[in-house]
């Protein structure tokens, strides 16, 4: 029996929905299906266990393939939409892990065994589509992001999400035992409230891990510090969507740029982060630039819809992550932010940078 949660399911939902409509729809920067703007499906490549599989539009059938292109199955495209819509009612009467007995018979019929397939480039699906435009057929791999369950993250906390701050000013040791003693998370605005209350301020001065914030230099040399202020922002109470909070940077102007110029600078340079990070950048490794998820992404959206940003539609996906992110507060202990703590007489809080999906 295969027992799965929400979000594993819903990789697997996508795979048989496509199949069984035999075309990916495109979205608008809320979500929204742009009816006219679509890209037509011509095959699915499947890796387990080595060996790919090909799942081959034959309208008005789906063709099974192996690597050597011998059919080993054909099944009516209406036999993938009907199990589609089975799973999908079973992702959103159920809660945490469930077993799908019926989709799991189907699994093994249509030479699928596992829900999540392995990886041919780093994300989560591998389409071949026909570009309506160009008249192309290429391949592209998607990341899946599904609204049916709880909020998927976009950047994973660690240590290595660390920004490290200088409390500017003076904090006798009676204080910051009383500071510190302020409980964490829900409470960690309380901790600033009261550093700024001594008359205090909080100066950006490093990042814990140097690979991460060289990875954020590739966006701008500046950006570390960009984002340093969203954090104090976000941590202060101000607010934790990144849409919401960027006016408010914008107005406190971290870089000093010309505010007489119309330009929305911060606004742009969020925009780009967002994408590097849900296309292939991450903390811990050297950021090329380039891009792991080729196609964009497939949101899922709670109605069961799928609707996917191409790379294609560059702005309608930045405007989307711009608008449907925000920040959130991870364990402080487990990666070490949040406690005020001295070093070679100086004093110093860590704040940690996570970011999900609403």
């Amino acid at each position: 029996m295969i027992t799965q949660n929400k979000g594993e399911w819903s990789e697997l939902y996508v795979f048989l929905k496509l199949l069984g409509d035999g075309v990916l729809y495109a979205a608008d920067a809320d979500l929204n299906k742009i009816n006219d703007l679509y890209y037509p499906l011509v095959e699915i490549l499947r890796k387990e266990d080595e060996h790919v599989k090909h799942y081959v539009k034959a309208s008005p059938n789906i063709e099974v393939k192996d690597d050597e292109n011998n059919i080993l199955l054909k099944l009516p495209m209406s036999e993938f939409e009907a199990k589609a819509k089975i799973l999908l009612d079973n992702i959103k009467k159920s809660d945490s892990t469930f077993s799908v007995p019926v989709i799991e018979d189907f699994m093994n019929i249509i030479h699928c065994t596992k829900v999540k397939a392995d990886s041919l480039d780093k994300s989560d699906i591998s389409l071949v589509l026909h570009d309506c435009k160009t008249l192309r057929e290429e391949l592209f791999g998607f990341s899946i992001k599904s609204r049916l369950g709880s909020a998927s993250t976009l950047l994973n906390p660690g240590k290595t999400t660390n920004f490290i701050y200088e409390i500017m000013g003076h904090l006798s040791e009676e204080q910051i035992t009383e500071i510190n003693k302020t409980d964490t998370r829900a409470k960690l605005r309380d901790r600033l409230l009261k550093i700024k209350g001594y008359g205090c301020e909080l100066n950006f001065v490093e990042m814990e891990n140097e690979n991460f914030k060289a990875n954020l230099q590739m966006v701008d040399s500046a950006f570390p510090l960009i984002i340093s202020e969203y954090l104090v922002q976000y941590y202060s109470g101000n607010g934790s969507l990144i849409s919401e909070l960027t006016p408010k940077v914008r107005a406190i102007n971290p870089c000093k740029l010309n505010t007489a110029m119309p330009h929305l600078y911060y606004e742009h340079k969020m925009k780009n982060f967002l994408t590097d990070i849900a296309l292939g950048m991450t903390p811990a490794t050297a950021w090329t630039g380039e891009y792991q998820a080729t196609g964009g992404y497939i949101v899922v959206r709670e109605d069961g819809e799928i609707l996917c940003y191409h790379l294609y539609n560059h702005n309608q996906f930045q405007e989307y992550l711009f608008k449907n992110t925000r920040f959130d507060t991870p364990s402080a202990s487990r990666y070490g932010f949040g406690i005020i703590y001295k070093d070679n007489n100086k004093i110093y809080i860590k704040l940690n940078l996570q970011l999900r999906f609403l």
